[in-house]
């Protein structure tokens, strides 16, 4: 496996580095990516090319309608390469959805972001979370085009569920499973005054089930698909506290063949974007697995990733962990001031460890996905089962009437 921590001295007696460079093995995320590619390639040429059903093509149709520009029509060909045609989403009417929400009334408004609100709803008995498209805001067709193909396509239990979609006149709306839990910004970064922390099993859990998420992405997808939007408030949360990636309206569908990376406007959100993707706009599964190590960070610190709040030297949490990253001594200072040191120590120093090789400034040297996936699986069993180690997670189902999702 290509994660891996030492804590001890070397044989020369000198003391080790508190994190250990990666390993060089075939698993690191670049080897592991042309990996991806070409078998991404043999893909595409065992289908044909990535031919598409009539049931695709529909939904392309009935989305872009006649309003279709060339640069959305190849980017919805660039997205049925993906999966075996299989669409669960289903289209719904604006009645369907204006009945369900109340009309789109303040009471069910659970939040709002780029693309515009998301209201609460039920539809014959299942609870909805019903997101619009404002007009005015920062997102439109491309990202509803994209949202609708990449989750029609890429079922998984990490990924959110799309139930359906509306494009009746001039509505443009996406319709999820609800999520009571609302985000894991929520539950970390946002907490109420009073309220309980995550503890450090739970913490664990999360970061595993969304790096089984984007795993899914980077080696179940054909091609691989390359989030571009990995951060907190993207992370939502069933009743059991299972991470589910939600906001799939940046993705992008990732190099095949002998290509190395795609070239694209640099999009994303200011202290979760790679470096290398930031300076250059060249895009690869590496880089998602740089924004993975930002969020790894803000779960076991508690810190967000950039906050204007904090004193200079602490505003942007990589660098506040760079120099605590080569001392081990000044480990416990990363740990979260409200997990009261309930956690395992030697379980704080493997994440430790995970986060800062997930965070190489050299995009070659970070972990593959599965990597950090492994690492995760074997971090969570040891310290769920640890001697003297935190107890799970209690978990309480979330009233009916619980507002706390806030997703946009």
């Amino acid at each position: 496996m290509g994660i891996f921590c030492c804590f001890q001295s070397d044989d020369r007696g000198r003391p080790a580095p508190a994190v250990a460079p990666p390993s060089t093995s075939s698993s690191g995320c670049s080897k592991k990516k042309n990996a991806a590619n070409n078998n991404a390639a043999a893909s595409e040429r065992s289908h044909g090319g990535g031919s598409n059903n009539s049931n695709l093509v529909n939904l392309v149709n009935e989305i872009v309608a006649e309003s279709v520009t060339y640069r959305h029509k190849r980017v919805a060909d660039e997205i049925l390469k993906i999966g075996n045609g299989k669409v669960t989403a289903r289209a719904f009417t604006y009645g369907e959805l204006s009945e369900a929400t109340g009309g789109f009334r303040p009471e069910s408004l659970l939040g709002e972001g780029g693309f515009g609100p998301v209201y609460r709803g039920r539809l014959k008995g299942k609870e909805l979370a019903v997101k619009q498209l404002d007009r005015n805001g920062m997102q439109g067709t491309r990202e509803f085009l994209v949202e609708v193909l990449m989750l029609s396509l890429l079922e998984h239990p990490n990924l959110v569920t799309l139930l359906g979609y509306c494009t009746d006149a001039d509505h443009r709306i996406l319709v999820y499973e609800y999520m009571p839990r609302g985000s894991l910004e929520d539950h970390l970064l946002d907490l109420p005054p009073g309220a309980s922390s995550l503890d450090w099993t739970t913490r664990m859990r999360v970061a595993q089930g969304a790096a089984r998420g984007l795993e899914h992405l980077h080696d179940a997808a054909r091609p691989p698909v390359i989030y571009r939007d990995f951060k907190a408030s993207n992370i939502l949360l069933d009743r059991s506290f299972q991470a589910r990636l939600s906001d799939f309206g940046l993705a992008k569908v990732g190099p095949v063949g002998d290509k190395t990376h795609v070239s694209t406007r640099v999009m994303g959100t200011y202290g979760y974007c790679a470096p290398e993707y930031a300076l250059t706009g060249k895009l690869t599964t590496c880089s998602d697995v740089y924004s993975f190590g930002v969020v790894f960070l803000e779960i076991v610190t508690g810190r967000r990733a950039i906050d204007m709040a904090r004193p200079p030297d602490e505003q942007n949490l990589v660098q506040w962990a760079a120099p605590r990253f080569k001392d081990k001594k000044r480990f416990a200072e990363m740990a979260d001031p409200l997990l009261r040191g309930a956690y395992p120590t030697k379980g704080l120093y493997q994440a430790l460890a995970i986060a800062a090789m997930c965070l190489q400034e050299d995009a070659t040297m970070r972990p593959a996905i599965s990597d950090v996936v492994t690492a995760l699986e074997y971090l969570t069993v040891a310290g769920a089962s640890s001697e003297g180690g935190p107890r799970p997670q209690q978990l309480q189902p979330p009233e009916e009437d619980d507002d706390d999702q806030r997703r946009a």
